[in-house]
């Protein structure tokens, strides 16, 4: 058996790394190797998922804020939308390319053609409830697509001079660490105990990328987020589908008492985090990002009621205050209790912070979502119609 390629040393790869001074977000993957690699003098990368809610704020991003050609891979399946990409689908420096990560052959040509000095790995599928209904391409995407994108991503770094110029960014979830109980945040040495379908495909995707950084060597890094929310997500999402669903005067469902409570984080604040863990992170470290905005599910709800009380002038028939339109519902199967992400290591190593509280966030957010009813109504035309999904019921 040939031996393991010789693992690259960190500090090296790092003089490689060229900080944008003068920007208040370093732009993602100032690593000036992949002029040098592929003789082009092009700087690339690959955002598996590109068309999904984060992925493509990662991109829109990298676009505004940063020169690097743009490699948007996604398999467009029922959350992929390119209508959040319209504002750079005419860039010259963006390319969208419609593909899927369990399709070896082209995952190996997306790297060969492209020759990318990094990968962004976001294509995953993520809803809980849907993980509950059909287990089976969470395990697909989620664990079969990540080991053909890493085995794709360790050939194409050892064969093709990519060296000490490339790297794998895995973004994952908190929702791999478990269920929280009242007190106590999850840090990045926090054992995994997955308690969902979706979290368990998540954290075996965790796990394999570590283990290709440990036995190949192939240089990574791994966030694990906690939950996002803001412009352009799909309305099977909590925010989007209490906004919507109470602009068309239908029930707003809170699973069981709604005392589950999450951490929120604002995209655009993802995105910038994700952005500066590329540039600066520590090749084999994992990093937690979280919004420091812990609420109850149901205190959400009533927040954004109370938000579109006061911006929404005419309510639908019947309708005097939106919270009469909440509606208690039995809860999901192993629903988690609480999620709170301690993300002191991002920002006392690199510096990151979130800039939006969450009042502020969710202000932008409905503002947001009243000013682009069309790309609400084009996404949910297809096979989402706003039903609950994740009941078990073994049909």
């Amino acid at each position: 058996m040939p031996n393991a390629p010789e693992r690259p040393d960190s500090k090296a790869m790092f003089q490689n790394v060229t900080p944008r001074i003068g920007k208040k977000c370093l732009s993602v993957i100032a690593l000036r190797g992949n002029e040098q690699s592929t003789g082009t003098g092009l700087k690339t990368v690959i955002i598996t998922g590109g068309a999904g809610f984060i992925g493509s704020a990662v991109i829109r991003h990298l676009i505004e804020h940063s020169d690097y050609h743009v490699i948007n891979f996604d398999k467009l399946t029922y959350a992929g939308n390119l209508e959040s990409l319209k504002m750079v689908a005419d860039h010259p420096r963006y390319h969208f390319e419609k593909g899927d990560i369990c399709d070896h052959r082209l995952v190996k040509n997306a790297f060969n053609e492209f020759q990318p000095c990094a990968v962004m790995h976001l294509a995953a599928e993520s809803h809980v409830d849907r993980s509950i209904d059909g287990p089976a391409d969470f395990i697909n995407t989620n664990i079969v697509g990540t080991s053909v994108l890493l085995e794709a991503a360790r050939h194409y770094w050892s064969e093709h001079g990519a060296g000490k110029t490339f790297r794998f960014h895995h973004i994952s979830t908190d929702e791999v660490f478990g269920s929280l109980g009242a007190t106590g945040l999850f840090d990045e040495q926090s054992p995994y105990q997955p308690n969902s379908p979706y979290s368990a495909s998540k954290a075996s995707s965790d796990h394999l990328v570590r283990a290709w950084s440990e036995t190949y060597g192939l240089p990574v890094v791994i966030t694990n987020c906690s939950n996002n929310y803001g412009p352009y997500q799909f309305p099977e999402k909590l925010i989007p589908l209490m906004i919507l669903n109470a602009l068309d005067g239908q029930p707003l469902p809170v699973y069981g008492k709604g005392h589950q409570v999450r951490d929120w984080l604002y995209v655009d604040d993802h995105a910038r985090a994700l952005c500066l863990v590329m540039e600066q992170g520590v090749l084999g470290e994992t990093y937690n990002i979280g919004g420091h905005n812990e609420m109850k599910n149901i205190d959400v709800v009533k927040t954004l009621c109370r938000l579109l009380d006061d911006k929404v002038e005419q309510h639908p028939q019947g309708v005097t205050r939106f919270e009469e339109l909440i509606s208690y519902v039995t809860d999901r199967p192993g629903h988690d209790k609480r999620y709170a992400i301690d993300a002191s290591k991002i920002n006392t190593d690199l510096g990151w912070a979130p800039q939006e509280s969450f009042d502020s966030g969710l202000d932008k957010t409905v503002d947001w979502y009243l000013a682009n009813r069309e790309w609400c109504d084009h996404v949910r035309d297809g096979s989402y119609q706003g039903k609950r999904l994740g009941l078990a019921t073994g049909e």
